[in-house]
Protein backbone atom coordinates (compact mmCIF):
# COMPACT_ATOMS: atom_id res chain seq x y z
CA UNK A 1 0.00 0.00 0.00
CA UNK A 2 1.31 3.82 -0.81
CA UNK A 3 2.06 5.78 2.14
CA UNK A 4 -0.56 8.05 1.24
CA UNK A 5 -3.02 5.10 1.40
CA UNK A 6 -1.72 4.39 4.89
CA UNK A 7 -2.09 8.06 6.18
CA UNK A 8 -5.89 8.57 5.16
CA UNK A 9 -6.39 4.95 6.14
CA UNK A 10 -5.14 5.91 9.75
CA UNK A 11 -7.50 8.86 9.41
CA UNK A 12 -10.24 7.05 8.84
CA UNK A 13 -9.53 4.64 11.36
CA UNK A 14 -8.67 7.76 13.98
CA UNK A 15 -11.63 9.61 13.06
CA UNK A 16 -14.15 6.44 13.58
CA UNK A 17 -13.10 5.82 16.80
CA UNK A 18 -13.06 9.01 18.39
CA UNK A 19 -17.09 9.35 16.30
CA UNK A 20 -17.66 6.38 18.54
CA UNK A 21 -16.42 7.28 21.30
CA UNK A 22 -17.59 10.92 21.55
CA UNK A 23 -21.18 10.00 20.77
CA UNK A 24 -20.94 6.83 23.50
CA UNK A 25 -20.20 9.31 25.97
CA UNK A 26 -22.57 12.34 24.76
CA UNK A 27 -25.36 9.69 24.62
CA UNK A 28 -24.75 9.02 28.30
CA UNK A 29 -25.52 12.35 28.41
CA UNK A 30 -28.60 12.21 26.95
CA UNK A 31 -28.12 13.23 23.46
CA UNK A 32 -26.22 11.69 20.73
CA UNK A 33 -23.64 13.54 18.60
CA UNK A 34 -26.02 13.43 15.65
CA UNK A 35 -28.70 14.81 17.44
CA UNK A 36 -26.83 17.65 18.45
CA UNK A 37 -25.32 18.65 15.17
CA UNK A 38 -29.19 19.57 14.49
CA UNK A 39 -28.99 20.95 18.36
CA UNK A 40 -26.27 22.96 18.20
CA UNK A 41 -27.30 24.60 14.86
CA UNK A 42 -30.58 25.52 16.12
CA UNK A 43 -28.67 27.11 19.01
CA UNK A 44 -26.64 29.04 17.32
CA UNK A 45 -28.50 30.31 14.12
CA UNK A 46 -31.96 30.45 15.84
CA UNK A 47 -35.28 29.11 14.58
CA UNK A 48 -35.33 28.29 10.92
CA UNK A 49 -37.23 26.06 9.04
CA UNK A 50 -36.36 22.57 7.92
CA UNK A 51 -35.15 23.15 4.45
CA UNK A 52 -32.55 25.44 5.68
CA UNK A 53 -31.46 22.73 7.96
CA UNK A 54 -31.09 20.55 5.58
CA UNK A 55 -29.54 22.80 3.16
CA UNK A 56 -27.07 24.12 5.70
CA UNK A 57 -26.06 20.36 7.01
CA UNK A 58 -26.21 18.62 3.37
CA UNK A 59 -28.55 16.57 4.72
CA UNK A 60 -31.70 14.83 2.85
CA UNK A 61 -35.08 17.14 3.92
CA UNK A 62 -36.92 13.99 4.97
CA UNK A 63 -33.49 13.08 6.99
CA UNK A 64 -33.73 16.47 8.73
CA UNK A 65 -37.63 15.88 8.90
CA UNK A 66 -37.58 12.58 10.79
CA UNK A 67 -35.00 14.21 13.07
CA UNK A 68 -36.96 16.70 13.99
CA UNK A 69 -39.91 14.56 14.56
CA UNK A 70 -37.61 12.67 17.33
CA UNK A 71 -36.15 15.89 18.93
CA UNK A 72 -39.83 17.47 19.28
CA UNK A 73 -41.27 14.30 20.34
CA UNK A 74 -38.58 15.01 23.07
CA UNK A 75 -39.02 18.32 23.65
CA UNK A 76 -36.18 19.40 22.12
CA UNK A 77 -37.05 21.76 19.55
CA UNK A 78 -40.48 22.79 18.72
CA UNK A 79 -42.23 23.65 15.67
CA UNK A 80 -44.69 26.76 15.26
CA UNK A 81 -46.21 28.37 11.93
CA UNK A 82 -43.84 30.45 9.84
CA UNK A 83 -45.80 33.83 9.55
CA UNK A 84 -44.54 34.04 6.41
CA UNK A 85 -45.65 30.79 4.76
CA UNK A 86 -48.30 29.65 6.29
CA UNK A 87 -47.39 26.02 4.65
CA UNK A 88 -43.84 25.69 6.67
CA UNK A 89 -42.86 25.51 9.98
CA UNK A 90 -40.05 27.11 11.73
CA UNK A 91 -38.16 25.09 14.19
CA UNK A 92 -36.18 26.30 17.48
CA UNK A 93 -34.46 24.69 20.17
CA UNK A 94 -36.17 24.75 23.79
CA UNK A 95 -34.66 25.46 26.77
CA UNK A 96 -34.80 20.86 27.31
CA UNK A 97 -32.77 21.39 24.53
CA UNK A 98 -30.32 23.79 24.93
CA UNK A 99 -29.60 22.34 28.75
CA UNK A 100 -29.48 18.69 26.99
CA UNK A 101 -27.32 20.03 24.61
CA UNK A 102 -24.80 21.59 27.03
CA UNK A 103 -24.70 18.88 29.46
CA UNK A 104 -23.53 17.03 26.45
CA UNK A 105 -20.82 19.18 25.65
CA UNK A 106 -18.94 18.98 28.63
CA UNK A 107 -17.77 15.29 28.37
CA UNK A 108 -17.49 15.76 24.79
CA UNK A 109 -14.51 18.58 25.61
CA UNK A 110 -13.14 16.52 28.25
CA UNK A 111 -12.75 13.54 25.80
CA UNK A 112 -10.97 15.62 23.18
CA UNK A 113 -8.72 17.29 25.54
CA UNK A 114 -8.01 13.89 27.25
CA UNK A 115 -6.94 12.36 23.31
CA UNK A 116 -5.50 15.61 22.41
CA UNK A 117 -3.38 16.10 25.37
CA UNK A 118 -0.76 13.18 24.50
CA UNK A 119 0.68 15.51 21.75
CA UNK A 120 3.06 18.49 22.86
CA UNK A 121 2.60 21.96 21.65
CA UNK A 122 4.77 21.65 18.66
CA UNK A 123 2.80 18.67 17.56
CA UNK A 124 -0.65 20.13 17.82
CA UNK A 125 0.68 22.78 16.06
CA UNK A 126 2.17 20.70 12.73
CA UNK A 127 -1.70 18.42 13.24
CA UNK A 128 -3.04 21.75 12.97
CA UNK A 129 -1.06 23.01 10.15
CA UNK A 130 -1.39 19.40 8.17
CA UNK A 131 -5.07 19.24 8.57
CA UNK A 132 -5.74 22.88 7.75
CA UNK A 133 -3.32 22.00 4.53
CA UNK A 134 -5.53 19.17 3.72
CA UNK A 135 -8.85 20.93 4.14
CA UNK A 136 -8.29 23.42 1.75
CA UNK A 137 -6.87 21.07 -0.80
CA UNK A 138 -10.29 19.24 -0.20
CA UNK A 139 -12.26 22.29 -0.58
CA UNK A 140 -9.96 23.03 -4.22
CA UNK A 141 -10.81 19.65 -5.74
CA UNK A 142 -14.06 19.74 -5.00
CA UNK A 143 -14.78 23.46 -6.51
CA UNK A 144 -12.44 22.04 -9.40
CA UNK A 145 -15.27 19.07 -9.78
CA UNK A 146 -18.21 21.23 -9.85
CA UNK A 147 -17.08 23.67 -12.42
CA UNK A 148 -16.45 20.48 -14.52
CA UNK A 149 -19.46 19.49 -13.88
CA UNK A 150 -21.21 23.00 -14.85
CA UNK A 151 -18.82 24.13 -17.67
Amino acid sequence: MKPHCEVSEKLFELYHRVHRLINESMTEEGVSLARSKFLFFLSKLGPCRSTDIADALNFAPRTVTEAIDGLERDKLVERKPDPADRRAKIVSITETGRHMLEAAEMPRQQLLEEIFSSLDDKQLDQLQSIVTTLVHRVDDIRNRRLEERQG
